[in-house]
């Protein structure tokens, strides 16, 4: 086995939970695995009293950086759910320009348990918690 080969394995996913920030009772979970090529991450909410729900895979899309113009990234949709798309296709968008890596996100976050129903000022402040949080973990991994 090659070093990257043998610290890719090391790796353990990351398993986290935060409340959204303006509603309390809605969790995010995600799980993130980071490797030296590329970061996975997987993505849920739970609402507190909802358990009779069935929850939605979620879209499922692949983003990687353009090496041509890295202000910018390049990504497709593997599995698509309408109502989670467009989030997801960004969120895997801003973590490859951010990170420089290939990045798989499969995303089932629900805002309509949030506070106001899952006003765009929720869901943006979702989304700035999960990059916040992504971030911080890659900066981790990336010291060791």
């Amino acid at each position: 086995m090659a070093k990257d080969e043998i610290a890719d394995a090391s790796r353990r996913p990351v398993d986290l939970s935060f409340p959204l920030p303006k509603a309390p009772d809605t969790k995010v979970h995600l799980r993130l695995t980071i490797q030296s090529t590329s970061l996975l991450l997987f993505l849920t909410t739970t609402s507190k009293g909802d358990t009779s729900a069935l929850i939605p895979l979620g879209s499922f899309v692949n983003a990687i950086p353009d090496r041509l113009n890295p202000g910018t990234s390049i990504s497709t949709p593997l599995y698509t759910y309408e109502s989670s798309l467009e989030f997801t296709n960004r969120l895997a968008k801003l973590l490859a320009r951010r990170t420089q890596r290939p990045v798989y996100i499969g995303n089932s976050i629900s805002f309509a348990g949030a506070g106001m129903g899952g006003t765009v000022e929720e869901e943006m402040e979702g989304f700035k918690k999960v990059v916040e949080v992504v971030m911080q973990e890659f900066s981790k991994s990336s010291a060791r």
